[in-house]
């Protein structure tokens, strides 16, 4: 059987042919933009080693690496919020990965408990100005259903935050 990833060798090879030779970064890390097959909803965005990269596809199931924590996760173990893959697409250069993934669960893809990573905006330009609901170098939550989908506390308990500060 062979290797399901190819070594880079023309651009011709990466940009053209449908042989898969994905460009991992100097970490061994290659982006990936994850979002909601049926809505086109930004879920998150997270990164996966060449490992991570292997089990998604052999599971169909989104893995990923972990940066602050430095391993391999397949999303949804702990929480039962598993990604399903629908479809998987890989960009020209080959250097970025998206996923459109259906969601078990309560459909939340957050670790902070929303739909999505995605919950709240910068404010920018003379919008901001005008909108009441930013605060000078603050964050306004916009989410459309900005009640969380599930208690963080009661899926990963006591456990420490995965957010390096």
């Amino acid at each position: 059987m062979t290797d399901i990833l190819g070594k880079r060798l023309t651009v011709e090879q990466v940009e053209e042919s449908n042989e898969l030779a994905p460009k991992f970064d100097e970490h061994g890390l290659i982006p990936v933009v994850t979002t909601e097959y049926h809505s086109g909803l930004l879920l998150m965005q997270g990164y996966m080693n060449e490992e991570a990269l292997r089990k998604s596809i052999e599971l169909g199931e989104a893995v990923y690496f972990s940066r602050s924590r430095q391993v391999v996760w397949h999303k949804g173990a702990t929480s039962g919020l598993v990604q399903k893959i629908k479809e998987f697409y890989i960009d020209d250069d080959q250097d970025c990965v998206w996923l459109r993934v259906e969601v078990t669960g309560s459909g939340a893809s957050c670790h902070v408990g929303y739909k999505s990573c995605f919950y709240r905006t910068i404010p920018f330009g003379d919008d901001a100005k005008k909108d009441e609901n930013f605060t000078e170098n603050g964050l306004k939550l916009t989410y459309t259903e900005p009640e969380k989908t599930f208690d963080p506390k009661e899926i990963y308990g006591d456990a420490p935050n995965p957010t390096k500060l």
